[in-house]
């Protein structure tokens, strides 16, 4: 079961192991798979740019270990205005869990006790933590050493960018998953006529999507041209 938490999180329809597209990431993604499964490293932190997979890595793991009959839970603390540290209450019960851009409360005390105290209950109770950072934990400007300490535990990895080539894969794969035919050059276009970032791209794909369901019209390059032309 994935943790019910006290604000609206939902994992993104297209996170899973299958729909990531793993480039240079593939000791990353098998360590990320063996945690998620139970085995391996039970501390992960996994670091990287914008758009490099860290939120997709983290809710397939949830959605894996959920759909293994595992109790998991995802803290995205990008929504860190919707709730207080008090959240990470309890949550030692779970199998695993997963916290996103850990960046977010970096130098924030009472976010960093909590944090502090939640991996050595989690360490206590047998549990998995995989973490999520824009940069590798010891740049973080952290104000409780100790956490800095805990961050790293287990295995860290550097989540490297996607080449052209596989943000292309990765384009045709996530229309696939919504029922989509993206044809190759459509997705070269997309790719040399938008920002680069994955997140971008699919942000734009999201939008493609329900213009062409709205037109009636396949994705084809003379659709996608008029309309990021009207945006």
């Amino acid at each position: 079961m994935i943790n019910q938490l006290p604000l609206d999180i939902t994992l993104g329809e297209s996170a899973s192991f299958d729909s990531f597209v793993e480039g240079d990431n593939s000791q990353a993604l098998s360590s990320i798979r063996d945690c998620a499964a139970g085995k391996g490293e039970k501390f992960l932190y996994l670091w990287g740019t914008e758009g490099t997979g860290r939120s997709h890595l983290l809710q397939a793991a949830c959605r894996f270990g959920a759909q293994s009959g595992q109790a998991v839970s995802y803290l995205p603390l990008a929504q860190i205005d919707s709730f207080t540290p008090d959240i990470l209450l309890g949550l030692e019960g779970m199998d695993l869990v997963c916290v996103d851009d850990i960046q977010m409360v970096a130098g924030k005390p009472p976010w960093e006790q909590a944090l502090f105290h939640l991996y050595n209950r989690l360490r206590d109770g047998g549990a998995r933590m995989m973490v999520s950072g824009d940069r590798v934990h010891a740049e973080l400007p952290l104000k409780l050493p100790d956490l800095g300490s805990r961050l790293a535990w287990g295995l860290g990895y550097r989540l490297q960018p996607l080449g052209d080539a596989d943000k292309t894969q990765a384009l045709i794969g996530n229309a696939k998953g919504r029922g989509l035919v993206l044809p190759v050059e459509t997705a070269r276009y997309i790719l040399e006529h938008t920002a680069r970032d994955m997140g971008s791209l699919i942000a734009t794909l999201e939008k493609l999507d329900l213009a062409s369901l709205a037109a009636g019209r396949k994705l084809t390059i003379p659709f996608v041209r008029t309309f990021l032309g009207n945006l």
